[in-house]
């Protein structure tokens, strides 16, 4: 694929972590790079062979296309004044703090005719994109119980994440990611329910959420103590059959459907994990800018998980469920 997008100009914003997956799958798809940062511009500049803007204006002058990678409390001002600039946007997950904040983006896209897309990469994840398929398909029936996790080192290496009117805390930061999944495979959420634990150095959460078919998600998300060890787990039990994955044991996503025929074969997913989440994305991103097919994730997609995740942070604060109302499409 590389060459494909020779021609697309990307202005990456940020230096910090996932510009070390984003910048890499750029270069990958054959796009220029031109890098703005406050802070380790240079370093990463080098590190990757591209050229630095040294103002957002400089940045505008020089792409197409601006790729968000920075702390989540820039995302709406920089995704605004990049879409105002004229320029297509891709934003690192949460688009914005608060579902107003997300909506005034989406409409001010739709005014300026420009794409935003939202990067919640874990649909391009192997095991969840199967998930979701053989959900969509049929071959566990009508899922019923649903149960993500995902677990991880409290975040100390930027003190924004400590602040929750900065990050929105672990629901918006971090299990934003398995509500989203959720919903993307359950369908739409009428309510929320949410309880949350902080003790010194960790945290954790569990949001329950009720889909309209009347399926019932159980997210856990945790922030451990220094050390943890990342590791997802999920499992959707359907009226048919079960599948389940977990990162600590296999990469392969396991299903349970009772006994089969003997005239089948065993349904077993590849195992192999193929290409980088972030390059697949990107590269639904770049198609799309491009006139091509709508990505699997959409504005609304975003909207509704900072909605779900606002949501399950107003029940943590209440001690109640908290209704969802359905999002309305932007023009």
């Amino acid at each position: 694929m590389s060459g494909l997008f020779v021609k697309l100009s990307i202005g990456l914003i940020g230096a910090g972590g996932i510009t070390h997956v984003h910048i890499p799958a750029w270069l990958a798809l054959g796009a220029r790079v031109t890098v703005y940062s406050l802070d380790g511009a240079e370093d990463i500049a080098a590190q990757y062979g591209i050229e630095i803007a040294h103002s957002l204006e400089q940045l505008f002058d020089t792409c197409d296309v601006v790729d968000i990678c920075t702390p989540t409390p820039t995302h709406f001002r920089l995704a605004e004044r990049a879409l105002r600039a004229g320029k297509h946007v891709i934003c690192e997950k949460p688009i914005a703090l608060t579902e107003a904040d997300a909506t005034a983006l989406s409409e001010l896209a739709a005014f300026v005719g420009k794409q935003l897309h939202p990067a919640h990469v874990v649909r391009y994840f192997p095991e969840y994109a199967l998930a979701h398929e053989r959900v969509a398909a049929g071959h566990i029936g009508e899922p019923a119980i649903l149960r993500f996790s995902r677990i991880g080192e409290y975040p100390t290496w930027s003190s924004w994440f400590a602040d929750s009117k900065q990050s929105g805390g672990i629901v918006l930061d971090q299990m934003i990611h398995d509500l989203d999944i959720a919903r993307w495979i359950a369908g739409e959420v009428t309510e929320v329910y949410a309880v949350k634990s902080s003790v010194s150095g960790c945290e954790t959460a569990q949001v329950v959420l009720t889909h309209e078919r009347g399926a019932l998600s159980y997210v856990t998300g945790v922030w451990g103590a220094p050390g943890t060890t990342f590791a997802t787990t999920f499992s959707v039990a359907g009226s048919t059959g079960v599948l389940t994955h977990d990162s600590r044991t296999d990469t392969s996503l396991r299903f349970d459907l009772g006994a089969a025929p003997t005239d089948t074969h065993a349904m077993r997913p590849d195992t192999s994990l193929g290409e980088s989440p972030y390059l697949s994305e990107l590269r639904e991103f770049a198609e799309a800018i491009a006139g091509g097919a709508e990505p699997r994730v959409s504005l609304l997609d975003a909207k509704s998980a900072v909605g779900l995740a606002v949501a399950a942070n107003a029940s943590i604060a209440s001690g109640q469920s908290v209704s969802v109302a359905r999002q309305a499409v932007s023009a």
